[in-house]
């Protein structure tokens, strides 16, 4: 019998953050735990534009103060059939005076029209994050370069 070949999806993850001590966080459907607006990167499309576009459509901000990449890994999401996710992490910086929003998801992927409630957790946090999203927070409190984990290649 042949192994099953591993489907790869490349991701785009945001690190959205305020005043540099709070980190941008909703609690989505379908998941145990807090998650960060992120996204499937789309064919042509690179992980950092897709980031920003992810960012937007799921929070409803728009502007970032600078760009970031963190880190780039190979999650694996699945094991049977196997399916790996190609993560990118980005951190964003942003000025934004609301404690607390629900957004309506715009865009076209299957996730438009949902409602997510956003809000601010302090840095660091010890809370529970979904599909391990919260791999790379160390990363925004100490002064560390951007690091590519496995054998992924940064953008």
């Amino acid at each position: 019998m042949q192994p099953q070949r591993a489907t790869y999806v490349k991701k785009a993850c945001a690190y959205i953050t305020r005043n540099g001590s709070e980190l941008l966080v909703f609690d989505g459907p379908g998941h145990d735990g807090l998650q960060i607006p992120k996204g499937t990167v789309e064919p042509g499309e690179e992980p950092r534009v897709a980031v920003q576009r992810e960012a937007v459509e799921e929070s409803g901000l728009a502007s970032f103060e600078h760009l970031r990449h963190i880190a780039t890994d190979v999650w694996t999401r699945r094991q049977s059939p196997p399916k790996r996710y190609v993560r990118s992490f980005y951190h964003l910086p942003v000025h934004e005076s609301r404690d607390h929003w629900v957004h309506t998801v715009t865009g076209t992927g299957e996730e438009r029209g949902a409602e997510f409630e956003f809000s601010w957790v302090d840095l660091p946090t010890d809370a529970t994050f979904a599909l391990d999203l919260d791999d790379y927070l160390h990363s925004l409190t100490s002064p560390a370069k951007a690091t590519t984990a496995g054998d992924v290649a940064a953008d």
